[in-house]
């Protein structure tokens, strides 16, 4: 597989590696309940926690196991959020978190768009999917701008510890070639 790209660039914005010193900006999305209500993590109590999870995207990054890109604001240079893909085999994973001030916007449409482009250049790769919680319509809509198809339900497929200790039911979509 060829490495991943430190940046992305779209109109607006510029997707690129983090860093530790980025835990600050990191730290103000992922305090805010509204964004963590349908993610996998515990919204943020202090930096330290975005300084762990930070901490985790560089050996992720060089193990292949995970690539994470920030989103940032082309003109402003301020991070407003984060987008990741898995590659496992045929198949690419992307997830996003978005900071609430910046939803309704296309910023994760976009965001989203130049992760599926890589992705979808990579040999071999012919799967391109995600997941999001049944009660997360706006999520749900930005992955069908992606030009992912709604396949069906995964019931009790995630746990969205800001909602419930139980797994939740999700919809997965999926663009394939």
């Amino acid at each position: 597989m060829k490495p991943p790209p430190d940046t992305l660039v779209t109109d607006r914005l510029v997707l690129r590696r983090p860093t530790l010193t980025d835990a600050p900006a990191v730290y103000e999305y992922g305090r805010d309940p509204k964004v963590t209500r349908y993610l996998i993590f515990r919204t943020h109590n202090s930096v330290a926690d975005a300084e762990a999870f930070l901490g985790t995207c560089q050996s992720r990054w060089e193990s292949g196991e995970e690539y994470c890109w920030l989103i940032t604001l082309r003109t402003q240079n301020r991070t407003i959020g984060s987008i990741a893909c898995r590659t496992r085999g045929h198949a690419v994973d992307i997830g996003y978190a978005l900071g609430s001030a910046y939803w309704h916007h296309g910023y994760a449409t976009e965001a989203g768009q130049a992760v599926v482009a890589w992705a979808s250049d990579l040999p071999g790769v012919y799967r391109i999917w995600a997941f999001c919680d049944v009660d997360n319509t706006a999520s749900a809509r930005v992955l069908e701008k992606l030009g992912m198809s709604r396949e069906g339900v995964l019931r009790r497929w995630i746990i969205h510890p800001n909602i419930s200790p139980e797994p939740r039911d999700c919809y997965v979509y999926a663009k394939v070639r």
